[in-house]
């Protein structure tokens, strides 16, 4: 089982950038595709991006997303990122790091298991 630990959430003004953080323990991190998810309130939980077993591997957006975030992962230290930027109010949410249980960069939620408590985002207009 991998734990982890997200951070980088907070309080920014529509047009502005975060950057997520998800610190993972256990050896086995390096050969688990990760993923964020997205869950705002009264909704469901939603994909967000997801990055294959490598450094640099391929990676996976929602359309809602696309060109404006950006997953990435450093293995050396057990970390995968997102990079957010031109955030929109409909961003708001709590984000969630989550490992996947193959090398893939999955889309499906239900290929994810392990995952993070969470970090909010929220984006004002």
């Amino acid at each position: 089982q991998v734990q982890l630990v997200e951070s980088g959430g907070g309080l920014v003004q529509a047009g502005g950038s975060l950057r997520l953080s998800c610190a993972a323990s256990g050896r086995t991190f390096s050969n688990k595709g990760m993923g964020w998810f997205r869950q705002a309130p009264g909704k469901e939980r939603e994909f967000v991006a997801a990055i294959s077993w490598r450094s640099g591997g391929s990676t996976a957006y929602a359309d809602s997303v696309k060109g404006r975030f950006t997953i990435s992962r450093d293995n050396a230290k057990n970390t995968v990122y997102l990079q957010m930027n031109s955030l929109k109010p409909e961003d708001t949410a709590v984000y969630y790091c989550a490992a996947g249980r193959t090398i893939v960069a999955s889309t499906n939620l239900g290929d994810f298991g392990s995952w993070g408590q969470g970090t909010q985002v929220t984006v004002s207009s």
